[in-house]
């Protein structure tokens, strides 16, 4: 059995289409589902009721990876690219929205393992603007704009990496500071990362740093202490520290080769808001380059991202991250800290840096205890599981249906395992 944590692998193959269809982004090794400890019963299973969902006006379409020992195990196309285009292949490239977060917070990483960036160091540090921050009490004064005071302390790197820094986002829930970034237009896609950055320090924060989970900017943020430490704009940073090395050439903030426009995939117009907002266009180029949730990807483009944090930050004896890193990032960093308004990780995770961490065998879902995952606000999902060395990429186009499938998603992809690795 090839097994990329041994380096049995020599590189990454590279496989080219028939049918006239463009050159796949490099990819993992492909293996036999049941010699890697998968049913191909229970998988067909997951496709037939996938496929179900898509028949039902769910989503237009779906691709579904299963990777298991650093092999692909199961690779399904389900369904159309588009509501009225041809039919989905797995070349085709998704928005991703928060799938981005766990790719910016490994190239944050990365930069405290180069000893350009400190964790606990304030955000102040390297963007001045975060200096003075304030907190909104609640309530709001004559002049409608939120009462606040000061913060009792200075948000942190490791803050915004663990949604732990006072930020929130504008567009769902209610609150003053909510109200205020809508009021600033927070989510100007004209604005740079650092831009935004600079924008939202002059804001009140709607927690006090360090103390409570809230969903928020504090990713895009982090983008933006990117790129004021390496004075480059995030992208190039992403491209050249682990787009390229990786061989993840797919994945951008935008797709600027008109040829390859026709291989976005498009979710159904009235399912297509996030908030009071259209989904992107990734054939515009715009100066915003979103840390949180800008980034267009494949399913093999991801794949090999998760693979490398499975393999504990190499791949292919490409090494990005130390292993000591990934633990530290898919550990839960939630002790003393409280579940915001909307606690996303759900009953039994925590939150390491960067992902969501099942920290108990008895959370609702299925899992194993360790497991870390995201998802992107258009459907996208990812879950990985280091005890069955297993990862499972859903990408689908549905920003009204992501939370229903993705569950359905999970509660069958689990059962394809019939070789468990653990006891």
């Amino acid at each position: 059995m090839i097994n990329l944590r041994t380096g049995m692998l020599a590189g990454i193959v590279s496989v080219v289409t028939t049918l006239g269809m463009p050159a796949l982004a490099e990819e993992l090794p492909r293996g036999d589902a049941a010699a890697l400890g998968l049913d191909s019963g229970r998988i067909a299973r997951l496709d037939g009721t996938m496929q179900a969902l898509i028949d039902k006006g769910m989503m237009p379409g779906a691709v579904i990876m299963l990777i298991r020992d650093g092999q692909i195990a199961h690779l399904s196309s389900l369904g159309k690219q588009a509501p009225d285009g041809p039919e989905m292949t797995e070349d085709a490239i998704f928005r991703i929205y928060s799938m981005t977060k766990p790719i910016v917070s490994a190239a944050a990483m990365m930069l405290v393992e180069d000893g350009r960036l400190v964790l606990d160091a304030p955000v102040a540090t390297y963007i001045p603007e975060f200096a003075e921050m304030t907190v909104a009490t609640g309530e709001v004064g004559d002049d409608g704009k939120p009462v606040t005071r000061p913060a009792q302390r200075a948000m942190t790197v490791r803050d915004l990496l663990r949604h732990t820094s006072g930020l929130t986002y504008g567009f769902f829930g209610a609150g003053p500071a909510r109200e205020a970034y809508n009021e600033a237009n927070v989510a100007d896609p004209n604005l740079t990362g650092l831009e935004q950055a600079k924008l939202l320090a002059t804001l009140p924060l709607e927690h006090e740093p360090g103390t409570t989970w809230e969903y928020s900017r504090s990713t895009d943020v982090l983008g933006g202490v990117i790129e004021a430490v390496t004075g480059a704009p995030l992208g190039d940073f992403l491209k050249a520290r682990i787009f390229d090395p990786l061989g993840m050439s797919d994945t951008d903030f935008y797709v600027d080769d008109a040829a390859q426009h026709g291989r976005i995939a498009e979710a159904f117009t009235d399912h297509a808001k996030i908030g009071p907002f259209d989904m992107f266009d990734p054939r515009e180029r715009m100066p915003s380059q979103s840390g949180g949730g800008g980034l267009v990807s494949t399913v093999h483009d991801y794949a090999l991202f998760a693979q490398m944090m499975m393999n504990g930050g190499e791949l292919n004896g490409t090494r990005l991250l130390a292993p000591k890193t990934v633990q530290l990032m898919t550990a839960n960093h939630m002790n003393g800290i409280a579940p915001g308004k909307y606690y996303l990780p759900g009953q039994g995770y925590g939150f390491g840096l960067g992902y969501g961490v099942r920290a108990e065998e008895g959370a609702p879902s299925f899992g194993s205890v360790g497991e870390y995952y995201w998802g992107g606000a258009a459907g996208t999902y990812y879950v990985a599981d280091p005890q069955e060395d297993f990862i499972a990429l859903l990408m689908i186009q549905s920003p009204k249906n992501r939370t229903p499938v993705r569950l359905t998603f999970k509660n069958l992809v689990y059962p394809t395992i019939v070789d468990s690795r653990i006891d």
